[in-house]
C-alpha cells in the first residue's frame, strides 16, 4: 500500500556560521526594506516625497551643531547601557533590570550633587558620584544574581520586578527633593553653581560623556575577549555543566558578573544625571534599558559594533520625532516608524541564523 505524504511548504533549519560580510549585507538590506516600508506609510499619511521626509530625518538628528551633540549624547547613553548588559547576556543571564540599575545610580549621583555640591570641589565630587553610582547599580544587579546563584530564581521576572521597586524609590526621593515645593519634580540641580555637572572639554558639554563611554567600550571588549573572567562568562553561558566540569565556580561567576553589569548600568545613571539632564526623575532611564537589549544582541556582545547600532537607533529615533513634529503628526507615528525599523532589523537576525527552504514536491513511501 502506498501512502502519499506532502512535505511542508516551508522548512526551517539551523544555519551554520555565516560569513560576516554576508550577515552585514542582510542587515543592511533589512534597513533598506524598512525605510521603503516606512516611505510607503509616510506617503499614504502625508502625501509627501519620502526622500524629502528622510532629509528631514537627517536634519532632525544632525541639522545643527546642537542637534548633533544631543544625538551623540543620547548615543553614548544607550551605548553605555548596552555595554553594561553585555556580560550578563553573554552569560545567558537575562538582565531585564537595567532601568532600575540606571535609576539607582542616578539617585546616588543626584544625592551627592544636592548634599555635597556646596562643600566638595567639582572633580572630587564627580569621582564620588561615579563610585557611588557604580556601587548602587552594582548592588541592584548583585541581588538578582545572588538569588539566581543560591536559589535558581527566574532572573527575567526578578530583574523586571526590581525595576518597579527602583521606580518607587525614585518617586520617594523626587518627592523629598522637589524644587520648587509642590512641583513634584526635582528641577535642575545646582543650576547656579553647576556643582556635579560634567565640565566642558574642547568647548563642548558632552565631550566627557564620549570619553567615559569610549573607555568602557575598549575595556569591555578586552574584558570579554581576553580576560580569564571573560572566558568564564563565555563558558557559563554555553553550558553550566561544562563550566563545573572545568572547575569554574558557576555561582561566583553569576554573582560577580551581575554586580559588574549593574555597576556599569549605574554609570549610565551617573552620566544621565551629571552629564545630561542634571536632574532625577522616574523617566531618567527613558526605556533605554530595554532598547539596549536590542543593541547588545544585534552586536553579538561586541562593544565596538554596539557603537554603530546605538548610533543607528538613536538616529532613527531623532529623525522620526523630527518628521512627526515638522509635518504635524502625533507621537504615535514616530513610534510606529521606529517600531517598523526595529522589526526589520530584528527580523534580519532570523535569516542570518536560519535557512528557509520552500518545498512543494511530494514524496511517496511504502
Amino acid at each position: 500500500m502506498k501512502i502519499e505524504s506532502k512535505e511542508p511548504l516551508f522548512r526551517i533549519s539551523k544555519r551554520g556560521e555565516m560569513a560576516r560580510g554576508k550577515a552585514w549585507g542582510i542587515r543592511l538590506l533589512a534597513v533598506v526594506l524598512s525605510l521603503i516600508v516606512c516611505a510607503v506609510i509616510i506617503f499614504a499619511i502625508v502625501k509627501l516625497n519620502p526622500l524629502k521626509v528622510y532629509g528631514a530625518m537627517f536634519e532632525g538628528a544632525f541639522g545643527t551643531t546642537k542637534r548633533s551633540w544631543v544625538t551623540i549624547r543620547d548615543t553614548m547613553m544607550l551605548l553605555c547601557i548596552a555595554i553594561g548588559l553585555a556580560p550578563a547576556f553573554k552569560m545567558k543571564f537575562w538582565n531585564i533590570g537595567a532601568e532600575g540599575q540606571i535609576l539607582m545610580g542616578g539617585i546616588v549621583s543626584a544625592a551627592c550633587m544636592i548634599y555635597l555640591g556646596k562643600t566638595v570641589p567639582t572633580i572630587p565630587l564627580l569621582v564620588i558620584m561615579l563610585i557611588g553610582s557604580m556601587i548602587a547599580g552594582g548592588i541592584w544587579g548583585f541581588i538578582p544574581g545572588l538569588f539566581k546563584a543560591k536559589w535558581n530564581t527566574n532572573e527575567t521576572l526578578f530583574t523586571l520586578m526590581m525595576n518597579y521597586i527602583a521606580i518607587q524609590i525614585t518617586s520617594f526621593f523626587v518627592a523629598k527633593w522637589e524644587n520648587p515645593f509642590g512641583s513634584n519634580t526635582v528641577g535642575i540641580i545646582n543650576s547656579r553653581t553647576q556643582a556635579g555637572w560634567f565640565p566642558q572639554i574642547f568647548g563642548q558639554a558632552y565631550t566627557l560623556n564620549v570619553i567615559i563611554v569610549m573607555l568602557l567600550v575598549v575595556g569591555m571588549y578586552l574584558y570579554l575577549n581576553y580576560s580569564k573572567q571573560g572566558y568564564e562568562i563565555a563558558v557559563v553561558g554555553e553550558s553550566e555543566n561544562t563550566a563545573r566540569y572545568a572547575a569554574i565556580n558557576v555561582k561566583k561567576v553569576i554573582m560577580r558578573t551581575m554586580a559588574i553589569s549593574g555597576a556599569l548600568c549605574g554609570v549610565a545613571g551617573f552620566i544621565a544625571v551629571a552629564g545630561a539632564s542634571h536632574t532625577i526623575s522616574t523617566s531618567t532611564a527613558g526605556g533605554q534599558g530595554f532598547t539596549a537589549i536590542i543593541v547588545c544582541w544585534l552586536a553579538k556582545f561586541n562593544s565596538f559594533v554596539m557603537i554603530l547600532i546605538s548610533a543607528l537607533l538613536v538616529f532613527f529615533e531623532k529623525g522620526a520625532i523630527e518628521i512627526a513634529s515638522r509635518y504635524n503628526l502625533n507621537d504615535y507615528v514616530s513610534n510606529m516608524i521606529t517600531g517598523i525599523i526595529l522589526f526589520f532589523i530584528l527580523g534580519s537576525e532570523f535569516f542570518i541564523n536560519y535557512k528557509v527552504k520552500i518545498r512543494g514536491s511530494k514524496e511517496e513511501t511504502k
